[in-house]
């Protein structure tokens, strides 16, 4: 949580990744709150693009057909510091620094059963029985205060370790990490209480964006008529 630090700043938000883990016993989120929030944030809407179709094997498309939602993108660093947990005596922190954080932000880009699944399969290998289903990235929510919150595929992680401690784990790190909002489209195959979940976060953040564009429209009238000269 990044503040002013002066006496009656306003408390800020800290943004999140929440990982939506399905496990035998229910849906466990794995939450990596941001240590300070990003200090820019790099946000990406592609739309499709009927321009770039093969016109003589399919035919002209119409210059204004969208068939697909636009792909939209986020990317931004994280900063990671356990100097503060390190003052405050912390056992963990002061033996392994910022390496457990770094572990869960890796998590995200992995496949998993969730912990008691990933035990079952693994004691299931070892009897030698076969294991059909393959283990797939448990969805991951993106959220950034209460108007912001997408179901998101992690694309890209880069890690930057600055310093380290006597066993060489890093106590200073920058995160760069890119991620792409998932679609209800992609959760229609497979019904499951964390895709229910990503999907409402995903028509939860729509639906506020509709309410923010039409407070811009609103906010655009009124300025255009006080600006009239009548």
């Amino acid at each position: 949580m990044s503040t002013s630090g002066y006496k009656g700043s306003p408390s800020v938000l800290r943004g999140a990744l929440v990982q939506l883990v399905e496990d035998i016993v229910g849906v466990i989120p794995n939450i990596i709150a941001f240590q300070y929030n990003p200090e820019a944030i790099t946000r990406g809407v592609n739309p499709w693009n009927p321009f770039e179709v093969d016109q003589t094997s399919r035919g002209a498309q119409a210059p204004t057909v969208q068939p697909y939602s636009p792909q939209e993108t986020f990317s931004f660093s994280l900063e990671l510091n356990a100097a503060d947990d390190m003052e405050r005596g912390n056992p963990i922190t002061v033996g392994t620094g910022v390496a457990p954080q770094i572990a869960a932000l890796q998590k995200l880009t992995q496949p998993t059963e969730g912990l008691l699944g990933d035990l079952v399969s693994s004691a299931k290998m070892l009897a030698g029985q076969e294991v059909v289903e393959r283990p797939t990235v448990p969805v991951t929510l993106l959220i950034l205060g209460p108007g912001l919150m997408y179901p998101v595929r992690v694309t890209s992680i880069s890690v930057e370790q600055k310093e380290f401690n006597p066993l060489l784990y890093p106590i200073q790190a920058s995160v760069t990490v890119e991620l792409t909002v998932l679609t209800p489209d992609v959760f229609k195959c497979r019904k499951t209480a964390a895709n229910s979940v990503a999907t409402a976060a995903y028509n939860y953040s729509k639906l506020q964006e509709d309410v923010l564009a039409i407070l811009n429209i609103s906010n655009t009238v009124t300025n255009t008529v006080g600006s009239l000269p009548i």
